[in-house]
């Protein structure tokens, strides 16, 4: 029986470089892929971006309100393929419950292994809905390590605008636009910069 896998990680820890590189395993053995990013990822445009440069196309664009189960047999049928081996997503922390449910339905019920990548928490160090859903439901649960500044291992993630650390605003904004950027770091670091901000 096919399994939900999710495999999380902080930013920097090579979630969609690692998605990258298990897509090309699949199709150089000649088995067939799809895979999938929520629209609410802008980063990219269409594409699968990884740090290190690497890119792939994606197969679909997860809109909030899409039924991925039905997307991914529509998807299956359009390509003709027969056999479909794997679903990867990108950014998984941005489905829905129900957009989780029903890649757990793909694993269970129409036997195609599905694995998720993507965030644990918030710049909050809250759960993402996605997320949360994943802890629930996913067979095999894998943390993707990734170090912070301070050579510790990263657990969070800070958010800087304008090159400063905030800890208030909307749970959603992508890296790289709006002068947002991303670090990761370990505990003691995080709650260092939150003090420093709330001085």
């Amino acid at each position: 029986m096919a399994k939900l896998h999710f495999k999380y990680g902080a930013m920097n820890s090579g979630k969609s470089d690692t998605l990258i590189k298990t897509a090309y395993n699949y199709i150089e053995r000649g088995l067939s892929i799809v895979t999938i990013k929520p629209s609410i990822d802008t980063k990219g445009d269409t594409r699968i971006v990884a740090r290190g440069g690497a890119e792939r196309d994606v197969d679909i664009i997860a809109t909030p309100d899409m039924d991925v189960r039905k997307a991914i047999q529509d998807f299956k049928k359009s390509q003709a393929i027969e056999t479909l081996s794997c679903v990867l997503i990108d950014e998984a922390q941005f489905l829905t419950a129900d957009q989780v449910d029903q890649l757990l339905s793909v694993a269970k019920s129409d036997n195609i292994s599905v694995i998720a990548y993507g965030l644990r928490a918030d710049f909050k160090t809250e759960l993402f809905p996605g997320s949360k859903r994943l802890f629930e439901t996913a067979d095999n649960i894998e943390k993707l390590p990734t170090m912070c500044r301070c050579g510790n291992q990263a657990e969070f993630n800070c958010r800087k605008v304008n090159g400063k650390y905030v800890f208030e605003g909307q749970q959603v904004a992508i890296d790289g636009e709006q002068a947002v950027t991303y670090d990761s770091l370990c505990g003691t670091c995080y709650l260092t910069e939150k003090a420093a901000v709330h001085a």
